[in-house]
Order: structure tokens, then sequence, then C-alpha cells
């Protein structure tokens, strides 16, 4: 069985908006190394949305960008990658699937299917996974900035305490931290 590791940025308090962070060649080789170890991506449909307005262009060459993101665009458009969504049914972009039915055996079951592990990327969508007790590991890239807005992380709150074990925090060049948790059971 896989594991379920959910990644974003987040800021300092919490903002998990995605134009706050940085995008820069340090973070997105951390992004990249861990699209490559899953064997799957896992999104809300919002986040599958954004991702798919921008990417498969990128991967098709019809949006300019340079060859690292170019060459991610490519990787990203082979990965399967899965959907949550109650109000959209049609998937179109490459090697998308929607999981339907129940939320719990839905993810359980791609897990299950998933040895190399499921890499999450919506917020929203972590919180109900949270609820759950789906999620095995956190890897969070911490920015070094308070922007005073939202969305937050879990702004709708869990029914109690994630204890969380580091497996480790490493810096980089940029200010932002690279932080390793793994849920404490």
């Amino acid at each position: 069985m896989g594991s379920l590791t959910f990644s974003l940025n987040v800021t300092l308090d919490g903002c998990v908006d995605h134009q706050e962070g940085i995008a820069d060649d340090e973070t997105h080789a951390f992004f990249t190394r861990l699209m490559d170890e899953s064997g799957a991506m896992l999104w809300g449909r919002v986040t599958y949305e954004l991702m798919e307005s921008y990417w498969p262009a990128v991967a098709r060459g019809d949006q300019e960008a340079p060859p690292a993101l170019h060459e991610w665009a490519v990787k990203l458009e082979a990965k399967p990658k899965y959907v949550v969504s109650s109000t959209r049914g049609d998937f179109g972009w490459a090697n998308s699937h929607q999981i339907v039915g129940d939320l719990r055996e839905g993810v359980q079951k791609l897990k299950d299917a998933t040895p190399a592990g499921v890499l999450l990327g919506s917020g929203k969508l972590a919180t109900a996974l949270d609820r759950l007790d789906l999620i095995d590991e956190y890897r969070l890239l911490v920015q070094p900035r308070i922007v005073g807005h939202g969305p937050t992380l879990y702004q709708d709150g869990l029914p109690g305490t994630r204890r969380l074990e580091l497996l480790s925090a490493e810096p980089m060049s940029n200010g932002v931290v690279a932080v390793h948790y793994r849920r404490a059971r």
C-alpha cells in the first residue's frame, strides 16, 4: 500500500494562496522531486482546473516556458492525475481520472493501488482527507512571508490535534524551509 503525502506552499501565517509562494528553480526542483517519487497526483476540482489551465499548453509547447518547466509539464502530462469533484465529471487532460462515490473508500483504494504513493496538492481536500485520517505524511514548503490574507491551511478546522513526527527540515537559499513530517500514530 502506498502512502498519501500532502504537499503545498504555506506562509508563516498559514496562507496557501498559490500566488504567495516563491516560485524559483529551488522550489521547483523540490516539487519535481516529489512528483517523480510519487505514483499519482491527487487534487480537488479547483486545483485541477488551475493546473489544467496552464500545464498542458506548456507540455504541448503552446505556452512559452523555460526548459525545466517544459520538462516538468511533460512529466505531469504523463503522471496519473486523480480528481475529487461532485460538480464536474469530464476530465479531458491526459491521464486524468475522477474519484467517485465515498471519499474515504475512493482515496483508500487509490492508495492501495499506488505503491509509489500519492501526492496530494489541494488545501481544502487535505482538510477533508485529514478528517478521515488518510494523510500519512506532510511535505510543506514554509515560505518566509506573512501575507495577512487567506485562504489558510485547515481554515475549516479539524476534530482534534494531529501529532506529527519531524523527519527533516531543510532550509533553502531563498529562505524557504522544506519540512517533512509523518503522522505520529
